[in-house]
């Protein structure tokens, strides 16, 4: 029966919860909901909704993965990384195709939660995660310069060198006024946290900037774009509606839907792991995606975006003193109460100043110094970044990801297959380097039998090197010995290549009269190939558990032979 790893964070917190704990994550709380503001509307904007919904999807998805979730001070959301995969789905699938493929993304969260694959991070290999995370950040940049300098361009081209050639053809149309905006917004959020850590820059710039904007509209500058200028704002919360998905949907939008939970996957639990070395915790990753999935499958139907684990929101409640998961309820209730009282002022914020909140967000996520630092690694770890950059910002997130695990699988299982030797040995053996020997008080070389091979198989005996033997037989010519013995004590693992490669060995050995003996199989790999009927045609017999029973069996062979 399946057991389900699901023990949230927030019910064992409560066991101990006392005033002064409430204390610390009611202003943690508030602090990282007024900074999760301008963010949540930034990322609304930037992945083509209207405002609202970034922060709705903040305040449903904050909420319930502070309940739900595997980590103490995790603080659920909107990000950046998504903000290229939300654009992208709705272009091509509607509002509707992102609602569906976001529902369907968290059944499958919660599904990998179930199946306990919280350990998924592990598998992903670093280069791909620098690779699309920084391609990411150039993208988002990319979309935001039209309006950072209010360029007059009426139909933005889709791609990466399509939008900067547009970008070059229509520079003439800035706008300074905008530009100022935007580069003036920058310059606060850079600044802010030298004058004091504990205040938002994105807040400050966002209040400055609209209070400027109001100015220069009052004395008869109307060029500065705001939301108001693009988005009806609301303050109503959506009314709750479920997705409608049937087969054909789920066909059409399964590579989206795998692009939003593997990202949020990604993300969320890099994010905890974050978190984890910050405040000496560890979090429980198969409950953290269970929370994950619980966020975007309600997120979606109150009209929310893809959400996961923020790292900077998360850093922020931690460096405000939040302690527990109440914290990031808190911040979801700060941000339900803008939303309903406050929402209205949003219209007045230039469109200029968001796009230098997210100029800021980009380079965070550009990361260039880790981007620089893969280039000391080896060349294929270096050909996986690259291509899963450029593939990010040429083409799609989807197809980056999908061909960087590609390429890294594929150079794993060549640097296994080149770990993996084959060797044979005709003279004699050291006693003094072997594992699988019994010794005696003189060990003396052993002698290995006239009309004798010995064959050392190092490493894991996988499709990838099966065909070595093979190799290796050819090398040593036309001469045949009597008897084979295989040792197979450094084999950790064996896969159907490798068992089938066994089996055609020991039918072509029988042909020609040659026996083979099997020395020092481990536990894992003798009921691998115990399962698969190998032994029917090897025969009990020929199976020993060291090299000095292998040896003694061999020469009785030979004799017989």
């Amino acid at each position: 029966m399946l057991s389900i790893d699901f023990k949230p964070k927030f019910f064992d917190t409560l066991k101990n919860y006392n005033k002064e704990t409430f204390m610390a994550d009611l202003m943690a709380g508030i602090i990282v909901g007024i900074v999760a503001l301008p963010l949540a509307i930034a990322f609304g904007i930037a992945s083509g909704v209207s405002p609202e919904k970034g922060i709705i999807t903040a305040i449903v998805a904050g909420f319930l993965i502070s309940v739900f979730g595997g980590s103490k001070v995790q603080i659920g959301g909107p990000t950046g990384a998504f903000i290229v995969i939300v654009y992208g789905i709705i272009e091509q699938y509607g509002i509707q195709g992102l609602a569906v493929a976001t529902f369907m993304a968290g059944i499958f969260l919660i599904l990998l939660g179930v199946l306990k694959l919280g350990t998924i991070i592990k598998y992903i290999p670093y280069p791909i995660v620098i690779g699309f995370t920084s391609g990411i950040g150039v993208t988002i940049f990319t979309t935001q310069v039209k309006d950072l300098f209010g360029l007059s361009i009426q139909n933005l081209p889709a791609d990466f060198i399509g939008k900067w050639a547009a970008y070059f053809q229509n520079f003439n149309t800035i706008d300074p006024w905008s530009a100022l905006v935007g580069i003036l917004s920058i310059i606060i959020i850079v600044l802010t946290p030298k004058i004091s850590k504990k205040i938002p820059g994105s807040l400050v710039a966002i209040i400055l900037m609209t209070i400027l904007a109001l100015i220069l509209k009052q004395n008869g500058i109307n060029t500065v774009e705001t939301i108001g200028d693009r988005f009806s704002i609301s303050s109503e919360i959506p009314s709750a509606e479920i997705p409608t998905i049937n087969f054909e949907t789920i066909r059409m939008l399964i590579g989206p839907t795998l692009t939003i939970a593997v990202l949020g996957a990604i993300e969320s639990l890099l994010s905890a792991a974050v978190a984890d070395g910050a405040i000496s915790d560890r979090h429980n990753s198969n409950t953290e995606l269970i929370a994950q999935g619980i966020a975007n499958l309600v997120s979606p139907i109150f009209g929310g975006i893809p959400a996961t684990g923020a790292i900077a929101r998360t850093m922020t409640n931690i460096n405000n003193g939040g302690k527990t998961p109440v914290a990031g309820i808190i911040h979801a209730i700060m941000l339900l109460l803008i939303f309903l009282f406050l929402m209205p002022l949003a219209k007045y914020i230039p469109m200029a100043c968001l796009a230098g909140v997210l100029v800021v967000v980009s380079y965070n996520m550009c990361g260039w110094r880790s981007f620089a630092a893969q280039f000391k690694n080896p060349k294929s770890d270096v050909a996986v970044l690259v291509i899963t950059f450029l593939l990010t910002v040429i083409f799609d997130l989807t197809i980056a990801i999908e061909v960087g695990i590609v390429i890294a699988c594929l150079l794993f299982m060549r640097r296994i297959a080149e770990a993996t030797d084959i060797q044979v040995i005709m003279d004699e053996i050291d006693p003094n380097s072997e594992s699988d020997m019994q010794h005696t008080i003189n060990d003396e070389h052993l002698i290995i039998p006239e009309g004798v091979e010995v064959y050392e198989i190092n490493g894991p005996y996988f499709f990838g090197v099966s065909n070595k033997f093979e190799e290796l037989m050819g090398q040593l010519g036309n001469k045949r010995p009597k008897v084979r013995i295989i040792r197979m004590r450094k084999v950790p693992f064996v896969d159907s290549t490798g068992i089938h490669n066994l089996t055609n060995l020991c039918l072509m050995s029988q042909k020609e009269n040659i026996k083979i003996v099997l020395s020092g199989v481990n536990e894992r790999v003798h009921a691998t190939l115990a399962k698969s009927g190998f032994y029917d045609l090897l025969g009990q017999e020929n199976i020993c558990s060291n090299i000095n029973i292998a040896l003694a069996k061999a020469k009785e062979l030979v004799e017989q032979n």
